[in-house]
C-alpha cells in the first residue's frame, strides 16, 4: 500500500517541484493545494497519510492550517516545510502537535523526513538541531547523564536504536536500555514524547 502525501504551498513551481521528488519514490500525492484553506479541505476529502505543507500562504497560512486540520484529527502527521529558520514557529509546530520543520533548500533531506514521520518520528532539520551542548549552556534542571543527552539529541534527529548504535559505537540492545531508563526518568511514554522534550529543553519552552 503506498503512502499518501498531500503537497500545499502557494507556490505553484515549489508543488511540482515536491511532486516530481516524491514521485520517484512512488509516493501517491491524491491532491494538492496552495492555501492553508485548501489544506483543510484536501485533508478532509483524502485523509492522507502526511501533509507536506508550506507555512507562510496567503488566505491562511501553514500554521493556522495545521491547527484545524489537528482539531479535526489529532493524529495527523504535519510535516511543515519553509525557507524561514524562525524559533517561535518551531515552538508553535511543537506545541501544536506538528510532527516536523524542515527547510525547502534541503531537497535531500525531503523524502528522509517524510519517511522518518511516517515511521512515527519526529523530524527537524539538520540545520535547526544544534549541538546538545546548548542543553548545558542554560542554568536548566537536566535530569540526563551526558551520555543520555546525546542519545536524546538523536532520537530528536529521527534516528532508530540500530542507527543510533551505528554512530554511537554501542550496541542496540544498549542504547534500548538508554531510551527505556529515559522514557523512565522523564516520566514518558514514547519516542515521541522524548524528542518534544528534546525542543522544549532546546527553545526554552515551558515543561
Amino acid at each position: 500500500m503506498k503512502m499518501k502525501v498531500i503537497i500545499i504551498d502557494d507556490d505553484p513551481l515549489v508543488v511540482e517541484s515536491l511532486k516530481t521528488i516524491l514521485g520517484v519514490e512512488k509516493i501517491e500525492i491524491p491532491a494538492v493545494g496552495y492555501n492553508g484553506t485548501q489544506a483543510v479541505e484536501q485533508y478532509k476529502i483524502h485523509k492522507p497519510d502526511i501533509v507536506l505543507m508550506d507555512i507562510r500562504m496567503k488566505n491562511m497560512s501553514g500554521m493556522e492550517a495545521a491547527q484545524k486540520i489537528l482539531e479535526i484529527d489529532p493524529q495527523a502527521r504535519i510535516l511543515l516545510i519553509t525557507t524561514f529558520q524562525d524559533q517561535e514557529y518551531i515552538q508553535k509546530a511543537l506545541s501544536m502537535g506538528c510532527k516536523g520543520y524542515i527547510l525547502k533548500h534541503n531537497v535531500k533531506g525531503i523524502i528522509p523526513a517524510i519517511n522518518a514521520v511516517y515511521a512515527g518520528n519526529m523530524v527537524f532539520d539538520s540545520k535547526i538541531v544544534s549541538d546538545i551542548k546548548i542543553f548545558t549552556e542554560r542554568k536548566i534542571d537536566i535530569k540526563l547523564s551526558e551520555r543520555e543527552l546525546d542519545i536524546l539529541l538523536l532520537v530528536a534527529d529521527g534516528l532508530n536504536n540500530k542507527e543510533i548504535a551505528e554512530k554511537m559505537f554501542l550496541s542496540e540492545g544498549t542504547v534500548r536500555n538508554y531510551v527505556s531508563n529515559m522514557l523512565e526518568k522523564l516520566s514518558l511514554r514514547d519516542r515521541t514524547q522524548l524528542a518534544v522534550y528534546y525542543y522544549k529543553l532546546k527553545y526554552g519552552l515551558k515543561k
